[in-house]
């Protein structure tokens, strides 16, 4: 069975399988939402104002990111939901998790015991638009 490798952040992940010194991208799940302001979420908000002054305009909201955060959440549990998948199928040995540090720890928090175990290294880095031959490099130093 390969290892499988998932580089992320929290709007694409990018998922990999590594197999006889090859690694093949296997998939690639994509989460605009994560990668959008939390104003353009939000729409219409109770405790959102717009002030305008002589500098121009600037928006509050009492929201504080919630909006965002819900939906690095939610593309979370999508990513952790299709390795439950693959570790319940027998399609991977291994897991290893490369991700932006802030996504890396919701991506850990979210992960079944069982799944938790099958992790074997972690990188917190968005490798998210590395070239396969860059990751193939981050994952031999692993």
């Amino acid at each position: 069975m390969p290892t499988y490798i998932v580089v992320a952040d929290a709007g694409r992940a990018r998922i990999f399988t590594h197999a006889a010194n090859k690694l093949t991208e296997k998939e690639s799940l994509v989460h605009a939402e994560g990668q959008m302001h939390e104003g353009d979420l939000v729409t219409d908000s109770p405790g959102a104002d717009v002030h305008t002054g002589s500098q121009g305009s600037a928006r509050s909201s009492a929201e504080g990111g919630e909006a965002l955060e819900h939906e690095n959440e939610m593309f979370a549990k999508q990513v952790v939901k299709y390795l439950f998948d693959a570790r319940t199928s027998n399609k991977m040995d291994e897991l290893i998790l490369i991700a932006a540090p802030k996504f890396l720890g919701l991506l850990r928090d979210k992960l079944d015991k069982p799944t938790q175990k099958m992790v074997t290294h972690t990188l917190s880095k968005d490798y998210t638009k590395a070239s396969s031959d860059e990751i193939e490099e981050a994952i031999k130093k692993l």
